[in-house]
């Protein structure tokens, strides 16, 4: 007797990157429809402080509880909207690989987690006590580390526009990092963000997400096998 086993996994519902996308554009709306008194009140209340303190005071300081949300909520919080374009980008066109590949509820630990250590490090890294840190980069930087850890070799799938027309490419995903940083670059020094980007977030986010994709791997394997049927 035979029995049919399948070789590929049947595609899944992947929805914790849309829904993180959709969360992401909408706090952003929402902050850009509030008059700039009460949008600049919202980014001091949620924003993820500085550091620029002495130890004992800095220690003293983040044992309050409200600093580690403060970790989360920036991670919803923009400075312009390419602040948010250039996050959104990279966010789907990382992220839906690899939700599919680590199940959506451990790709919400990486992006949260992931994003809350990112902005952690740039708040010791960064000197000035009355800087704030905003934004997904650090999230979307964890998501980047993660799948090139756990897929080096691999290419994505990119739509490109040709003139008129939009063509489908795979590209090799070590290329779209380089884009990536090179984004991060630009985007620095356009828009009210000017030369303001926390790259202590992005190397911490990065080295995170290599950590966790090696520590999870085990995990990983097996639900891609148990997906394949093997």
């Amino acid at each position: 007797m035979f029995v049919a086993v399948p070789t590929r996994a049947a595609p899944g519902l992947r929805w914790a990157t849309p829904s993180l996308a959709c969360l992401l554009a909408l706090a952003y709306v929402i902050a850009s429809m509030r008059p700039d008194a009460v949008r600049h009140d919202l980014v001091m209340d949620w924003g993820a402080l500085s550091g620029g303190l002495a130890p004992p005071e800095l220690w003293r300081t983040w044992s309050e509880s409200e600093r580690w949300l403060r970790l989360l909520t920036a991670l919803f919080l923009h400075a312009d909207w390419t602040h948010l374009l250039g996050n959104l980008v990279f966010l789907l066109i990382f992220g839906l690989p690899a939700e599919r590949a680590m199940g959506a509820w451990r790709f919400l630990v990486l992006f949260l987690f992931g994003g809350a250590f990112a902005n952690f490090i740039a708040a010791l890294a960064i000197g000035a006590p009355d800087r704030l840190i905003i934004g997904a980069s650090g999230a979307v930087s964890a998501i980047i580390g993660a799948y090139l850890a756990l897929f080096p070799r691999a290419r994505l799938g990119v739509v490109v526009p040709l003139g008129l027309f939009l063509e489908f490419v795979r590209a090799p995903a070590s290329l779209l990092i380089g884009i990536w940083a090179l984004l991060q670059v630009v985007f620095a020094y356009i828009g009210p963000a000017f030369g303001a980007v926390a790259w202590a977030a992005h190397v911490g986010g990065f080295v995170f997400g290599v950590a966790f994709a090696i520590a999870s791997r085990g995990a990983i394997t097996r639900r891609l096998r148990r997906r394949r049927g093997y």
